[in-house]
């Protein structure tokens, strides 16, 4: 047998992924759809709850993941529980694979759940417009500058040093409408216009309403095991390829460069450890809770030059059809947003490699599926960030 110095380290898979019920959801509590995603990830695995020895939560219960992990039954020797906003999931899918990879884990699960929506509708709770008032955010808090405030002056800034447009910003939410259109989970599929854009109510200069993401309830999991395990599995394996994380800023006085965001680490990180580049990737999963994060988290990751985003996304590239499909699913924009959506990400990108997106399936030109996908997570005010690249087999 060889000793711990010399053995390999495992191969990691996504074996499993699954959607609670999302959308529209009156009558679950978060836990429940926690439970309702953990039951249909372990299902699409075809492995038993019996494998899992790792579990990840994170934004739920006064312990999480001890929580969540005790109403699911489970009983995990390993456990995360990082928590950096909307790059949580990619972060703690990162996390797994290493661990997995060094046999600190066999099988991973990574589960969320919100009904942000359905709380807000029922009184339950208000909408929050920091993240706090203490440490270095009490010197921010007291002058109104709230979480979308920070993105519209970043967006601003890109717009006056690189000539972005707002219709140019316009046009992510415009395509991720479109690519909706074939989801059928998602929550709004009409088409909108530019114009319908820029019409909008305006939430924070120069974001329109639909600039911004959607509020829904839903929850999702992903399951990630050893090599070992995937002949014993119902469907093929998507290969954990490689991941980088990186974190920025909490202040925005901290932040060197408004127009450039962690993915321009965390990316090049993950590239690197992949073996591959931007050019061989076939469809990218971003998190977009607003259009200008789209924009620029495809300048970092080098699908296009800094500053160059605004012409990049013109013309339909980001369309499921385009040169690179974005958000295969409708994205944050239009199909789910229920709070850290970074987990979401990750189960499109693994159903489109697999072949699994039914009408909003991605084809190559030569009508073969997808090869590699990358997922890239943003927490905060660009202030964290994680990615992962992702192969078929």
């Amino acid at each position: 047998m060889s000793s711990p110095s010399t053995r390999r380290p495992r191969k990691v898979a996504v074996v499993g992924v699954a959607l609670s019920d999302t959308g529209r959801v009156d009558d679950a509590t978060p836990y429940a759809l926690h439970a309702q995603a953990a039951r249909r990830a372990l299902a699409d695995s075809g492995l038993d709850r019996s494998v899992v020895d790792g579990f990840g939560s994170a934004g739920l219960g006064t312990l999480a993941p001890v929580e969540v992990a005790e109403y699911l039954g489970l009983r995990p020797t390993w456990v995360d529980s990082t928590t950096v906003g909307g790059a949580t999931w990619e972060v703690m899918a990162a996390h797994a694979a290493d661990a997995i990879a060094a046999g600190h884990a066999n099988a991973v699960l990574l589960v969320y759940g919100s009904t942000a929506r359905a709380d807000i509708k029922a009184g339950r709770r208000t909408s929050n417009l920091s993240f706090g008032a203490r440490g270095p955010l009490q010197f921010e808090v007291p002058y109104g500058h709230t979480l979308i405030s920070k993105y519209a002056m970043a967006a601003r800034r890109h717009m006056h040093q690189y000539g972005t447009t707002v219709e140019q910003l316009a046009q992510v939410a415009v395509q991720a409408r479109a690519n909706a259109a074939a989801n059928p989970d998602a929550m709004f599929r009409d088409p909108i216009t530019v114009d319908d854009v820029l019409s909008g109510p305006m939430i924070a200069d120069p974001f329109t309403k639909l600039h911004c993401c959607i509020r829904s309830d839903g929850g999702c999991a992903v399951l990630l095991a050893a090599e070992e395990y995937v002949p014993d599995t119902a469907k093929s394996p998507v290969w954990v390829l490689g991941s980088g994380t990186a974190v920025s800023h909490t202040t925005m006085s901290e932040w060197e460069d408004f127009t450039v965001s962690p993915a321009a680490v965390s990316g090049r990180l993950a590239f690197e450890r992949a073996g591959v580049g931007p050019a061989d990737i076939d469809l990218a999963e971003i998190y977009d809770a607003f259009t200008h994060m789209t924009l620029v988290t495809l300048e970092d990751l080098g699908f296009c030059a800094k500053g160059e985003g605004g012409p990049f996304v013109e013309k339909g590239r980001l369309l499921r059809t385009g040169d690179l499909p974005v958000n295969t699913d409708g994205g944050g924009l239009s199909a789910c947003h229920p709070g850290m959506r970074g987990l979401f990400l990750l189960v499109e990108a693994v159903r489109q490699l697999r072949g699994e997106a039914g009408a909003g399936q991605v084809r190559k030109p030569d009508g073969r599926l997808p090869s590699l996908a990358v997922a890239s997570g943003t927490g905060g005010w660009f202030c964290s960030s994680g990615t992962v690249v992702l192969g078929r087999a």
